[in-house]
């Protein structure tokens, strides 16, 4: 936790182009985006990945979603369509050991399977 990247951001302590912030969340552009729009959502809570998430954060995931759709409207991609993106593990691609969203799109996204 004392490493963490996201944390970091969320603290003020590591740069990043911020769309959205309030007291639990915020949200920032990736630094190596892979669509037209790439921001990544995440809650300033740290929680290393969605296999440790606890029923007591269901509310947060759930603002996580609204956050994300709220950016996709702000971002003119709502209407076209966007993915959002949750990785849990090493095996699913999960770099950075923080719960975080990827909101992706502003462009056709190929299939993921």
């Amino acid at each position: 936790m004392e490493n963490c990247i996201f944390c970091s951001i969320a603290k003020k302590q590591s740069p990043a182009t911020v769309e959205y912030e309030d007291g639990e969340m915020i949200a920032f552009w990736d630094v190596e985006p892979k669509a037209t729009v790439h921001i990544l959502v995440v809650p300033k809570k740290h929680i290393a990945s969605l296999t440790e998430l606890k029923e007591e954060d269901a509310p947060l995931m759930g603002k996580m979603i609204a956050i994300a759709k709220k950016l996709a409207e702000e971002k003119g991609i709502a209407e076209e369509g966007y993915r959002i993106c949750i990785n849990a593990g090493k095996h699913s691609g999960q770099v950075v050991d923080h719960i975080h969203f990827h909101l992706l799109g502003g462009q056709k996204l190929g299939s993921m399977i």
